[in-house]
């Protein structure tokens, strides 16, 4: 789910935290703003009870591209329309006050439905979803997460329960779950 991109012109500049916070791209001088970028915006995120998950910052024309992606901090569910709309707004105005100069668009947005997994607290928030995993071994496993609990994770695929160590899993990616889709669209009664 992403908000609609805006464009705004920044007010002043003020590099108030070094380096470090959540994950930024990190290359060259767009890597510092992300950097910088995160630091700030770490705790109005999670004042708005959500988890930034990254920070990355290019450039498009003349201006600067700043993108924010928030996700719930754990556990299955999705951020609704509303929160991400308020967590926009809080963004967009704290890049206002401080930290861009000159012109910049900004997109927050969620992972996405195919995120990868790369962390536990990613797993937990795939709990009941499709899921592709590449384990270490070379293998594969598709199947729905069941749950995570501790660094085990526990997926039902081809009518049998795996439990699989986080540790052994090589990449993960949830997937599009379609038949849930089109289930949800038979009980709303569309066709």
């Amino acid at each position: 789910m992403a908000s609609p991109k805006k464009t705004r012109r920044a007010g002043r500049a003020h590099d108030r935290r070094g380096p470090g916070g959540p994950p930024a791209r990190r290359d060259g001088r767009s890597g510092e703003i992300a950097s910088r970028i995160a630091g700030e915006l770490e705790a109005i995120v999670a004042g708005s009870g959500l988890y930034l998950e990254e920070v990355r910052v290019g450039r498009s024309g003349r201006g600067m591209v700043v993108r924010v992606i928030v996700d719930l901090p754990s556990g299955p569910g999705g951020v609704g329309s509303d929160s991400l709309t308020e967590v926009s707004r809080a963004i967009s105005a704290r890049l206002d006050d401080v930290l861009v100069e000159g012109s910049y668009t900004l997109e927050v947005s969620t992972p996405g439905a195919e995120r990868p997994l790369t962390d536990p607290r990613h797993f937990s928030r795939a709990e009941g979803r499709l899921v592709a995993l590449t384990l270490a071994d070379g293998s594969g496993l598709d199947g729905r997460l069941q749950n995570l609990d501790g660094d085990t994770v526990s997926v039902r695929a081809n009518g049998r329960l795996h439990t699989v160590r986080i540790a052994e899993i090589s990449s993960g990616r949830m997937r599009v779950d379609m038949g849930k889709a089109e289930s949800k669209a038979v009980e709303e009664g569309e066709d």
